[in-house]
């Protein structure tokens, strides 16, 4: 049986944060995966917020009703708990192999720093790709977390400096997708999920509309 997200195509608005902006309840995402029922759909509770400004992406994910620790390694990234975005920022939706305005990142609630307790990112090539986006310089990207007992909070600050082809004015649309990725409760597919290949085809994103 296929996905019910690939009977519409998908346009959500993303709105505008400026500096500073504590994301909140007017910026979250809809949960579209809610949708589905099939076995590798995860059913994890979550809110994915997301947001923008000129001088880039601005993105929280809050995670709640956990009972095991949290299990992350920056040299296992796919097998850890956290949130892989799935970017492309001319939005091409004729194509099935990414570009090199195609990007792919995983983000960690914990994995870094000498007691392993500072949030971590990691740059993942996307399979068969045409071609790879420039250099990211993973050290601009500003991130924090607060975990708990029960769930953590990831915020990420994404600079449009880094991400080739970031130009919100002139393409005021992104492709977008993401998985939140628990070693508990299974992963949780925002659209297309497995067998597709969700995070290497960017006609099976959604969109992002920036405006303000």
């Amino acid at each position: 049986m296929f996905s019910k997200s690939f009977l519409y195509r998908f346009c959500f608005p993303c709105g505008y944060a400026a500096a500073g902006t504590v994301l909140d309840e007017a910026y979250r995402l809809p949960m579209i995966n809610q949708w589905e029922n099939f076995e590798g759909q995860g059913n994890l509770p979550y809110d994915f917020l997301i947001g923008w400004n000129e001088t880039g992406l601005l993105f929280s994910l809050i995670v709640s009703n956990k009972k095991r620790s949290l299990w992350c390694r920056t040299t296992q990234p796919e097998e850890s708990d956290g949130i892989q975005i799935c970017l492309d920022t001319r939005n091409i939706k004729d194509i099935h192999r990414a570009s090199r305005f195609c990007h792919r990142l995983l983000f960690m609630p914990v994995g870094n720093g000498s007691e392993q307790s500072l949030p971590s990112v990691v740059w993942l090539p996307i399979h068969r790709a045409k071609e790879h986006p420039n250099t990211i310089d993973l050290s601009r990207i500003k991130m924090q977390s607060a975990v708990s007992a029960s769930g953590y909070r990831l915020d990420v600050f994404l600079p449009g400096k880094i991400l080739t082809g970031f130009e919100p004015v002139e393409y005021p649309n992104l492709g977008f997708h993401f998985v939140v990725m628990d070693r508990e409760y299974g992963n949780s597919y925002f659209l297309a999920a497995p067998p597709f290949p969700h995070d290497q085809d960017p006609s099976l994103w959604g969109t992002l509309s920036m405006s303000r």
